[in-house]
């Protein structure tokens, strides 16, 4: 078991401790239980869906990382696949706090990187701010997307956010975890390729300014993530952000980073090239290279 899990799996519920050893000391765990692995803690434990998201909230706030604020929030998102994915905030130190990932940020990221395509509920141990409600609309599923919180009944995002402005507003039909890729041309460096398959996949439908970025860790192992845009365009998930969400999530520490990719279309009106190197330095990296994206619809 990593040890950032350890303090919250001793205040779990003996019968949930039993349950979920198994699965937080495999070697491999990343922060997503599956759907097998969900129906077997919900028989052992006598769980449904919610009570079991909202038990396991403390180990998803363990992964928070809080050097400014030391506020620790947690968020389980629900996918239709059954599976159950941690999210967390993290904060930089030396970075500008706009580079911040809020916890269901960080969920439905984690989510949407691991292949879902649509989100059921997700469960959070704070009432989500504004920006997270804005980032939640551009999803798919905002119409039927459950917000669920300790002590309350599980509600539609629409009812913690009324009157929406969103990505229909402005005739926008490809919405946040659509099945989307822009089919950019390839490259035969693994770090580079990961970086433009990233980018791919990518949801800019605003702006067209595709970007990912690859981190590679000092294992040699590859963590990639892809700009989530937003309608209100400052709630927009920068590429960067999303490969820290799923390094972090398999239980890698910033300094781990030992190179990065950012590809982007270098006729985009914008860059995320200096927020992107200014948060890796602040992280201890500063091996950041830049690649153009070609071809791709």
């Amino acid at each position: 078991m990593h040890p950032r899990f350890r303090s919250a799996f001793a205040d779990l519920t003996p019968a949930l401790q039993h349950a979920l050893l198994p699965i937080l000391s495999a070697r491999d765990f990343a922060g997503a239980i599956q759907p097998d692995q969900v129906r077997l803690l919900k028989q052992q434990c006598q769980l449904d869906e919610h009570q079991l998201a909202l038990a396991l909230l403390p180990l998803a706030a363990a992964c928070a990382l809080t050097p400014i604020s030391d506020f620790n929030v947690g968020a389980v998102a629900q996918g239709v696949s059954g599976t159950l994915w941690f999210g967390a905030n993290m904060e930089f130190a030396g970075a500008p706090l706009q580079q911040t990932v809020h916890a269901e940020q960080s969920a439905v990221t984690h989510a949407w990187l691991g292949g879902e395509h649509r989100l059921l509920s997700v469960t959070v141990n704070y009432t989500p701010c504004g920006h997270c409600r804005q980032f939640m609309n551009e999803l798919n599923c905002a119409d039927t997307l459950l917000i669920a919180l300790p002590q309350q009944h599980a509600a539609p995002l629409a009812s913690y956010l009324p009157h929406a402005f969103g990505p229909r507003d402005l005739g926008i039909t490809t919405l946040l975890m659509d099945s989307s890729h822009r089919g950019f041309n390839t490259s035969t460096d693994p770090l580079e390729q990961a970086a433009i398959e990233a980018a791919s996949r990518s949801h800019a439908p605003y702006s067209n300014a595709c970007s990912g970025v690859a981190l590679q860790t000092i294992d040699g192992t590859i963590f990639s993530g892809r700009y989530a845009e937003n309608a209100a365009f400052n709630p927009s998930l920068p590429p960067l952000q999303a490969a820290l969400i799923a390094l972090n999530m398999a239980g890698y520490a910033l300094a781990d980073i030992h190179q990065a990719v950012l590809a982007e279309n270098p006729a985009a009106r914008f860059s995320q090239q200096a927020a992107t190197a200014a948060t890796l330095a602040a992280a201890g990296c500063r091996a950041l290279r830049r690649i153009p994206l070609s071809g791709g619809a």
